[in-house]
This record gives structure tokens, C-alpha cells and sequence, in this order.
């Protein structure tokens, strides 16, 4: 069977590296600039894009720059509710049945918003379209998987004053404090909202994330946020080698408990390893890659934005996924910011399949794995249950097609 894009678009999928900011309708991000006194560089969708959110970057630094204004808008409970639902839509029209939204609460705390109303805010809206679109008469009789969602709270390798209302009164309490210790105390202070935001008001926090600036801000220094994660049952993800080499990713994984990893690009690079104890840096790869997949710790692949943020990656078939897919690894694929990158979940298997020539079988595979690592929001019971259900749903479309 070829893989066509119709067939692509209507299998059942996942997203589970999509970061809200970097995820809004730009006619939203106007509508909401002007409401809310937000200046932009462009008013129209076409300047902004051009200005902003371009198909090409110069680099990293440059990918990031629109989401000053994109977390600029996202200071209301209205905003967060309309973004939330409106993602999830755009989710829904093209085939994706479950998404995890990744986000920093603490960018969007303000004097208004505690970080729980912060989270409260998004669900509220995520909530809205899941029932819209399970009430649909083909969901109801069971011939369709339904829309299911969870929510990962994101802390911040580092952050500095003009971040947000929350940092900067953290920064200036603490004016006196090492810097790292700052970062550190406000990443528990986020697993402690996240955990009293699951647990004591039933909000769908499945995971815990950490994001930002790799090279200078080790992720050891978020240890005890993770372990107070680990105690508490959450499920971790973390950014890790997509700035700095495979001891990024060791650290993760082994002084994190990461379940699962953001991006993961250099995991295969030699060349990125700094640390002068390792002499053996193939053997330091080959069993790092072993850990990986005898855990079978989970890679979420963002190929667009890693084509944009990453200069020496020219050409998509040179990306380390090709050594992932060799490698066996579990992983699957994610769009990571949707409007940053101009791209979908179907513009990802559609490039990763023209790019590596993946076969029915292998795309089937990926796809399934991202259903199985989700952080699902119930008991592992229902998760099996929907995850049947899903691959039911992907084998009848399968004949379709076939």
C-alpha cells in the first residue's frame, strides 16, 4: 500500500510534544493582542508570518522570539480557555484522537491567576472540545475512538526578569540567592500545584516537563523537583538533546526518571559529548542507546522545528531519526509548536515518510507507539482499553485505503 496523505490525515493519531504557545491561531493571537493592549510587529496574518513565524530560522534564538508575544496574550483565564479549545480542534479536524499539551503555568501566573487557575483555565477549554466532539453520533455507537487529552506542566531550565509577573517577583524575593537554587525552587513549586491540581481538584495533569536553554542550565539541578515528582506518581518528559549531546540525555533519564524524552536529536553525535571521563565515546553512545531501548524510553521527534532550530541539520533525511528508526528506539512523532513551525501531525509522518521511506508497517508502528506512551489520564486498564480500540479503528482505515 503507498502512503498517501488521505490516508495519513484520517488514521487515528497523537501529539505528544505540543507546546500551547507556540500553538495559536495567529488570527487569535491579533484578536486577542488588540484586546488585551498587546503590541505586535504585524497585524495581518500574512506580514506576521513573514515577519515571525517563517518556514525558515536563523537559529534557536531566532525560533523563539514569537513566543514574547505569543505568552503576552495568554494572561486570562478567557484566553487560555478560547487558545486551549481552539487547539484541540485543530487537533481534531485532522485525524489527531489524543494530544498532551505541554506549558509553563508559571509564564501565565499573574496577580489574577494562581497557577492552579492557570491550569484550571485550560482544561476548561480543552474539556469544551472533547465533549463536543465525543458527542458525536460516530464516537457514541463506538466506530470511533474518542478525543482524549492530558496536560504536562513545563518548568524552566532558567528564566530571567521580564519573563513574567511570577518570575519577577520570585527573582526579586530571592535577589540575593544563587540563581540555580531560584530555577530549582520554582520547579517544586510547580510539581506541588501540579500535584494538588490533579489530585485535589481531579485537573488531568498526566506529566512533568523541562524546558529551556540546555548548555549552562544542567538538568541535575531540577533532581529534586523530579524526585518529588517521581514520589507523587507523576509522569516526566524532558527537553534534552536538542541543544547539548547524549550526557543531556543521560542526566534525564537517570537523575530525572524521565519517561520519556523531548527531541533527543544529538543522542547519536560523539561530537557533542564535553565531559573529559568519557574516552569512549562510541561505547558511551552504544550503551546509552542500550538503556534507552531495553527501557523502551520513548523519543518525541519534532522533525520541522528541528530542521528550523538546528543549523547543521540541512537536509531532513540527515536528521538522527534515521539512527533511531536503525536502532529500533520507540518513538514517535510530535509537531511541537504548530504555528511556530507552520506544520501539523500529518506534515510530520508525511515528511518523515517521504524522508526515510517508511513503510505501512514501520508508520503503523510509530503511530501506536505514541497511544501507548501517553501519559493517559486513567487507570491503565482504560488506557488498554482505548489503545484497542485505537488500533481497531487504524486497521479498519488500514482496509479502506488497501
Amino acid at each position: 500500500m503507498k502512503i498517501r496523505r488521505e490516508f495519513i490525515e484520517k488514521i487515528p493519531k497523537t501529539d505528544l510534544h505540543l507546546h500551547l504557545d507556540g500553538s495559536l491561531r495567529i488570527p487569535t493571537l491579533v484578536e486577542l493582542a488588540r484586546e488585551n493592549g498587546v503590541k505586535l510587529p504585524a497585524w495581518d496574518e500574512t506580514t506576521l508570518r513573514r515577519r515571525v513565524f517563517k518556514d525558515a530560522y536563523a537559529d534557536l534564538p531566532e525560533y523563539l522570539k514569537g513566543f514574547a508575544y505569543t505568552t503576552a496574550v495568554l494572561q486570562t483565564p478567557q484566553a487560555l480557555e478560547r487558545v486551549g479549545c481552539e487547539l484541540a480542534r485543530d487537533n481534531q479536524a485532522e485525524g489527531v484522537r489524543y494530544i498532551e499539551v505541554r506549558f509553563a503555568p508559571q509564564l501565565h501566573q499573574n496577580a489574577r491567576m494562581s497557577c492552579i487557575d492557570v491550569m484550571a483555565a485550560l482544561d476548561r477549554g480543552l474539556s469544551l472540545a472533547k465533549r463536543e466532539f465525543n458527542a458525536r453520533a460516530e464516537v457514541k455507537r463506538g466506530s470511533e475512538p474518542p478525543f482524549e487529552y492530558g496536560i504536562i506542566a513545563c518548568a524552566m531550565r532558567m528564566f530571567d526578569r521580564g519573563f513574567s509577573e511570577y518570575f519577577d517577583n520570585l527573582l526579586a524575593v530571592h535577589a540575593h540567592s544563587e540563581r540555580k537554587w531560584v530555577f530549582s525552587l520554582a520547579s517544586m513549586e510547580l510539581v506541588r500545584a501540579a500535584v494538588e491540581a490533579r489530585d485535589k481538584f481531579g485537573l488531568p495533569i498526566v506529566g512533568f516537563d523541562l524546558a529551556g536553554a540546555e548548555a549552562g542550565y544542567p538538568a541535575g539541578d531540577h533532581a529534586p523537583a523530579y524526585a518529588l515528582a517521581h514520589r507523587h506518581f507523576l509522569k516526566k518528559t524532558v527537553h534534552a538533546g536538542e541543544a547539548y549531546g547524549p550526557e543531556s540525555i543521560f542526566q534525564a533519564i537517570t537523575d530525572l526518571h524521565a519517561d520519556r524524552l523531548g527531541h533527543a536529536v544529538y543522542l547519536f553525535d560523539a561530537g557533542m559529548i564535553k565531559s573529559p571521563e568519557i574516552r569512549d565515546k562510541k561505547a558511551y553512545i552504544a550503551n546509552l542507546v542500550q538503556f534507552i531501548a531495553d527501557r523502551r524510553i520513548t523519543i518525541e521527534v519534532c522533525l520541522t522545528s528541528n530542521l528550523q532550530t538546528i543549523p547543521a541539520i540541512r537536509d531532513l533525511a540527515r536528521h538522527s531519526f534515521r539512527h533511531m528508526r536503525k536502532a529500533k528506539l520507540s518513538a514517535t512523532f510530535c509537531t511541537d509548536n504548530r504555528t511556530v513551525s507552520q506544520t501539523t501531525v500529518s506534515d510530520e509522518i508525511i515528511k518523515a515518510v517521504q524522508a526515510f521511506h517508511i513503510t505501512p508497517k514501520e508508520l503503523k508502528n510509530f503511530v501506536i507507539y505514541g497511544f501507548k506512551r501517553s501519559f493517559f489520564p486513567g487507570s491503565y486498564l482504560k488506557k488498554r482499553e482505548y489503545v484497542h480500540q485505537v488500533i481497531e479503528y487504524y486497521e479498519k482505515i488500514e482496509k479502506e485505503f488497501s
